[in-house]
């Protein structure tokens, strides 16, 4: 099994390749609105650090969101976009997949800042979704971590959170969900709600 899967959903540029026996992570810090910019060079950073050419890999993998809504698009194109070249299939992970996977706790909310004070969550027992993607406002977060959920994000959101690689949890998730690879076609954006450009329409 090969893959290159790719997150562009956050601050963070996250490019992961396995070549079958290695893992190789590579990350961007705060390369927010330069995705379509770096995201190519990051790719073949990542490639060539594996010893690999796009045709070796298997499958190749994005994040669907949530996150930024022009990020989750970047990578999705690019993804079918090598996937429809070459005759490979596709799999899809959430940012809460990435989050879950990085992190050893049982019972979680995995966070991601959705801005003014919200949230887009999801729950897990492990890495089991176990409370459905939601978008909530701190309060309902709040609510669900005092019943016995741990908070989980990629960065310290507010007081309690703990921190999760989501390079290492993009890795993690794809090597363990590589059988749903299917057609390019199946993939698709997770909004959890509409874009401020719409909102304000």
């Amino acid at each position: 099994m090969k893959f290159l899967a790719v997150d562009t959903s956050g601050r963070q540029l996250n490019t992961a390749v396995f070549d079958g026996a290695r893992e190789h992570v590579f990350s961007r810090k705060d390369c927010a609105m330069q995705h379509s910019v770096l995201l190519m060079g990051g790719i073949a950073e990542a490639l060539h650090a594996a010893a690999l050419s796009p045709a070796d890999c298997d499958f190749f993998a994005c994040v669907a969101g949530p996150g930024s809504f022009t990020g989750i698009r970047i990578g999705i194109a690019t993804v079918k976009g090598l996937c429809l070249a070459l005759g490979k299939p596709a799999l899809a992970v959430t940012s809460f997949d990435c989050l879950a996977y990085a992190d050893k706790s049982g019972k979680k909310l995995c966070l991601v800042d959705a801005g003014h004070g919200n949230y887009y969550a999801c729950g897990y027992e492990g890495t089991r979704v176990c409370l459905a993607p939601a978008f909530m406002s701190r309060a309902q977060a709040d609510a669900l971590i005092a019943e016995g959920y741990t908070p989980v994000a990629a960065e310290p959101l507010f007081a309690g959170v703990q921190a999760a690689d989501p390079a290492a949890g993009l890795m993690a998730a794809c090597r363990a969900r590589a059988g749903e690879a299917a057609g390019a076609h199946a993939l698709e954006a997770v909004y959890l709600r509409k874009s401020s450009a719409e909102e304000r329409a």
